[in-house]
């Protein structure tokens, strides 16, 4: 690894795991390291977990990359799903990029991943839009038209038939009442239809732990647009927030 890649930081409800990120191959250019996610996640434990991630690669001034689980807009967090609710209206940016001496730049943990599966994964190449979901302990979306993303979509809080659409679909619901994966094929199917008849993308990738498991639900998804597996799993955030720390000034 040189002190030339940028890190990129994955902040999860649980853990907040890191590494140096070679943007030209696509990959982790270091092992990754974690640390539990402190109790309570304030801004100020956050920040020392990150100083001591951040100390364990070579001294570097390039930029990091942080994905955080909430609405993100310019640097401001603005939702708080499994973190501490004193994230709401803080200058992400701005307190992490004091409490590490270099350029710090947040964005929201499905858009991370959606943008590394656009530029290195499942959807490479891929023009037009394309749709990345992941199922997980809710559904994440990202929104990326011809490279370019369309940020905080939050399209697991669409309502369909009189429900929030990841209180019937996401990965944790199938856990939690035993869903088959036939039967579960079935709720997303309803799910993925109302996507692809809001949006018409050209392409749907299916992301989060589960998707490791995708020949078991995926082919019995039943839409017209084409759907596929995510292929980075779970280094897509920690390579698409490092893909937005190395855009930011563009």
């Amino acid at each position: 690894m040189t002190s030339a890649h940028p890190i990129g930081i994955d902040f999860g409800g649980t853990g907040i795991k890191a590494a140096a990120v070679d943007l030209k191959a696509g990959d982790f250019a270091s092992d990754r390291e974690k640390i539990q996610t402190p109790k309570p996640a304030t801004p100020a434990a956050v920040s020392e977990v990150f100083a001591e991630l951040v100390g364990r690669f070579p001294k570097s001034d390039s930029p990091v990359g942080v994905t955080v689980p909430g609405v993100v807009r310019h640097g401001v967090v603005h939702s708080a799903a499994n973190i501490d609710p004193t994230w709401i209206g803080a200058d992400a940016d701005a307190i992490f990029t004091e409490a590490l001496g270099r350029e710090v730049h947040v964005v929201n943990d499905a858009d991370a991943a959606g943008l590394a599966e656009v530029e290195f994964g499942a959807a490479k190449g891929q023009r037009g839009l394309v749709i990345v979901t992941t199922l997980g302990t809710g559904i994440g979306s990202a929104l990326i038209h011809n490279g370019i993303l369309v940020p905080n979509s939050e399209l697991g809080h669409l309502e369909i038939d009189g429900h929030d659409a990841e209180s019937r679909a996401a990965n944790s619901t199938r856990e939690n009442e035993g869903l088959s994966y036939p039967v579960w094929a079935e709720r997303l199917t309803t799910y993925y239809r109302t996507v692809e008849r809001l949006f018409s993308p050209e392409l749907i990738v299916v992301g989060g732990g589960v998707s490791k498991s995708f020949d078991q639900f995926g082919p019995l998804i039943d839409i017209t647009t084409p759907i596929v597996p995510a292929t980075l799993r779970n280094k897509a955030g920690i390579i698409g927030a490092a893909l937005v720390s190395s855009r930011a000034g563009d």
